[in-house]
């Protein structure tokens, strides 16, 4: 008995040690917003322009001048010295805040069971004590839309900054839009007795996209109000908020948007990989925005050049397709930044590139109106980096504010840098 005593005293201890080493920086929501002037600064305002030596102010929150300006401006100043000034970063399409440590159940809360959930809140399960939050703010993201997952109707995202004690605070566009996952018929699988990978065909493909038909029917027929699923439905068919459409085979692109065309929803997105680029007419003429996965991956096609996945965002763009692009779980998500610099190298100029984390994933979840620029009038969302954002050999974020409030940016992660670097700088 007395070892066992001994043994719960040591692993309780344990638990509290790690506790307090993994305490996630306090928010900033109680803290008044400042007011701040910067100069000597070169603003990427995420529309395409670029303000070299330019003057940035904020107040109450808002962004009062963003240029060049002769007449001083009450505050304290801070001469940047030709450091960057980026909007915040906007993280799409991830499981942030759902999921904390993927091996433990227990820790991830972004799927539910069934098949259709189409009224299932990702917001109420968003964790703002999250572990992963703080890395993502450190390389400059600063909003992101936690996504549900699974089934073939997910549920509902919603849109957060990430700096707020509870999902109440962090909420700024509550219930944006309904995700589904459309089917594929046919579809890559390995076989582990032989290591070959073998196209496999869902038997159950006609069913599962009857299912997802059948329901956005029921919605459109049923006048009872007492269905939650299909009210949720319903706000979709009221174009109250966006329809994402998750899939990554050139089939189901075509098969999905012309249904919901079909039933009168226009509000889509579609939420895909290369397969965007074997439909990208289609997708233009159909009037769908994108979510690009990812850019860092191989080509799917033997016939593929090897720069193909690459050259992708800015294919699309030159088609006149809005586009922003997303980075696949959030525990690499904070390599978004770098994920849009690599499409400067291949097509895109690095304005453009910028746009696809900031300007167009704003226009796209529909809060451009205060976020994804540096203009007057907007939020007060943004950081200041040494250097080229975009770049990992630039991007070194000495602050950053939400909203016009500052955030702690010296975490965990930067407290054990500092403390191996002593010890081995010794």
């Amino acid at each position: 008995m007395i070892k066992l005593i001994k043994t719960l005293s040591i692993i309780w201890g344990f638990i509290i040690s790690m506790s307090s080493i993994a305490l996630t920086p306090t928010p900033h929501t109680d803290q008044k917003p400042v007011t701040q002037v910067f100069i000597n600064a070169h603003i990427h305002v995420g529309n395409g322009q670029v303000l070299k030596n330019a003057q940035f102010a904020i107040e109450g929150g808002v962004i009062k001048r963003a240029g060049y300006y002769k007449m001083p401006f009450t505050g304290n100043e801070i001469d940047l010295k030709g450091q960057h000034i980026y909007p915040g970063f906007i993280l799409t399409n991830t499981d942030l805040g759902l999921v904390e440590i993927g091996a433990v159940r227990a820790s991830n809360d972004n799927r539910e069971a069934g098949q259709l959930n189409p009224n299932v809140r990702s917001i109420v399960a968003y964790n703002t004590d999250s572990e992963r939050i703080p890395t993502m703010r450190f390389n400059g993201i600063l909003l992101a839309q936690p996504t549900p997952r699974g089934g073939l109707v997910s549920g509902i995202s919603s849109i957060v900054q990430l700096d707020a004690w509870n999902w109440e605070d962090a909420a700024i566009k509550v219930d944006d839009g309904m995700h589904i996952n459309w089917p594929t018929q046919w579809s890559n699988r390995l076989d582990r007795s032989t290591m070959t990978v073998n196209l496999v065909e869902d038997k159950k493909y006609p069913q599962k996209v009857n299912e997802i038909k059948q329901l956005f029917i029921d919605a459109k027929v049923d006048v009872s109000n007492t269905n939650l699923k299909l009210n949720a439905v319903k706000t979709i068919l009221a174009e109250k908020a966006n329809l994402y459409i998750h899939t990554n085979n050139p089939k189901s692109i075509i098969e999905s948007i012309t249904f919901f065309d079909s039933i009168g929803i226009k509000n889509l997105v579609l939420v895909t990989g290369q397969a965007a680029g074997q439909t990208i007419d289609f997708i233009k003429n159909s009037g769908v925005n994108v979510i690009l996965n990812t850019t860092h991956a191989l080509p799917q096609q033997a016939d593929s050049s090897v720069d193909s996945v690459y050259t992708l965002p800015a294919r699309l763009l030159d088609a006149g397709i809005l586009t922003a692009l997303s980075y696949a779980g959030s525990m690499s998500g904070r390599n978004l930044a770098f994920s849009a610099g690599t499409t400067a190298a291949y097509g895109n100029d690095a304005n453009e590139a910028l746009s696809l984390i900031t300007l167009n994933a704003a226009k796209i979840l529909g809060i451009d109106d205060q976020y994804g620029t540096l203009e007057i009038g907007k939020s007060a969302t943004f950081f200041i980096s040494e250097g080229d954002a975009l770049d990992m050999r630039g991007n070194v974020v000495r602050e950053a504010y939400i909203d016009g409030r500052p955030i702690e940016l010296h975490t965990r992660q930067q407290q054990l840098y500092e403390r191996y670097k002593k010890k081995y700088n010794q």
